[in-house]
């Protein structure tokens, strides 16, 4: 998804709520600026508006409601994108949101993943439809038994629920399938995906195959082996690659 810009303005009060959300939004590979209030962040939009490609608002605010808030960032660009995030699930809150243009009203508490996944769509379909489709032919990947949807960053068995991924774990496991069914070593993993190698990037890379192991649960004919003292071994039995 590189030809649209991912940065965020999220407005959040509540300060551990806020800190985070936005942390594992910048986990999942979004730019986030954060602001705890309605002020602030009128202002930051209206300085770097063109940055922004969607603004996450709560309703409750310190100073200015979220209503308040989106009304003020639509002055200054109509065409913004923005959902509201909030504990407010009365239905005519909703349908305040909705009418103000918000493309999505999201009640507290939320899942973050499915946060991810709103925000992920939101963003796809900002691309122009010609580029979408283009996109998506040549960037789904076929991993055995998975698909790896290189723009969207999801790894999914098709029928089932697509799981989020970030952009270095979805590149970590591209390059393990380029070099599948062989003994793959830490070094050269940790220069082609990190560009150089050294003790604490080899505890990230073990946190990133830990949690690529994870995804690849639901998977019958994928895997990754540790060669001790060496490296990994990334399986996909029974199928050719693709």
């Amino acid at each position: 998804m590189s030809a649209v810009k991912r940065k965020l303005l999220y407005v959040e009060d509540e300060t551990d709520l806020g800190n985070v959300t936005r942390q594992y939004l910048e986990l999942m590979d979004f730019s986030v600026d954060w602001c705890c209030s309605g002020a602030e962040a009128i202002s930051l939009y209206q300085k770097n508006h063109a940055d922004y490609n969607l603004v996450i608002i709560d309703i409750k605010l310190p100073d200015i409601d979220g209503f308040g808030v989106a009304g003020k960032i639509r002055e200054r660009n109509p065409d913004v994108y923005f959902l509201f995030l909030t504990a407010r699930k009365e239905k005519p809150d909703r349908m305040k949101g909705l009418t103000l243009g918000a493309v999505d009203y999201i009640c507290k508490p939320f899942d973050v993943d499915e946060l991810v996944l709103r925000i992920r769509n939101i963003i796809w379909h900002q691309i122009p439809k010609a580029q979408r489709e283009k996109q998506l032919v040549s960037n789904i990947l076929n991993i055995g038994d998975l698909c790896l949807n290189k723009d969207l960053l999801e790894l999914s068995i098709p029928g089932q629920t697509p799981m989020s991924l970030t952009q270095r774990e979805a590149e970590l496991l591209e390059y393990l399938n380029k070099n599948r069914n062989v003994i793959t070593k830490r070094e050269e993993i940790l220069v082609q995906i990190w560009g150089e190698s050294d003790y604490f990037l080899g505890r990230s890379l073990d946190v990133f195959i830990v949690r690529l192991r994870k995804l690849l649960a639901v998977s019958s004919n994928v895997k990754i082996n540790n060669v001790y003292g060496v490296g990994f071994i990334f399986s996909v039995a029974g199928m050719e690659q693709s």
